[in-house]
């Protein structure tokens, strides 16, 4: 099935190398919710950017259906839900 084939390589972005090349999920999204904070002069929260970094992808699908933005769209998805868990 193609739904999930999508969830399936989303699972890959989520728990592959990225790990490696980015460090940890939580800690790569408070440094990039304490720059946006900053430049917005706004609290911006870890989940946030997850969730902002979603839109980025809903955004480009409404230009071109592309599968690497579902792909994406799906693991930022699941990054968003695993900050929520590990912030609680």
């Amino acid at each position: 099935m193609i739904s999930e084939n999508i969830l399936e390589q989303a699972k890959e972005l989520v728990k592959g190398d990225r790990q490696k090349e980015y460090g940890d999920k939580l800690i790569n999204h408070e440094n990039i919710a304490a720059l946006w904070s900053v430049f917005l002069r706004k609290e911006i929260s870890p989940h946030d950017v997850a969730m902002c970094m979603a839109l980025v992808k809903v955004a480009r699908l409404m230009h071109a259906h592309k599968k690497d933005n579902y792909i994406d769209l799906a693991a930022y998805a699941a990054v968003a839900a695993e900050i929520d868990e590990r912030t609680k």
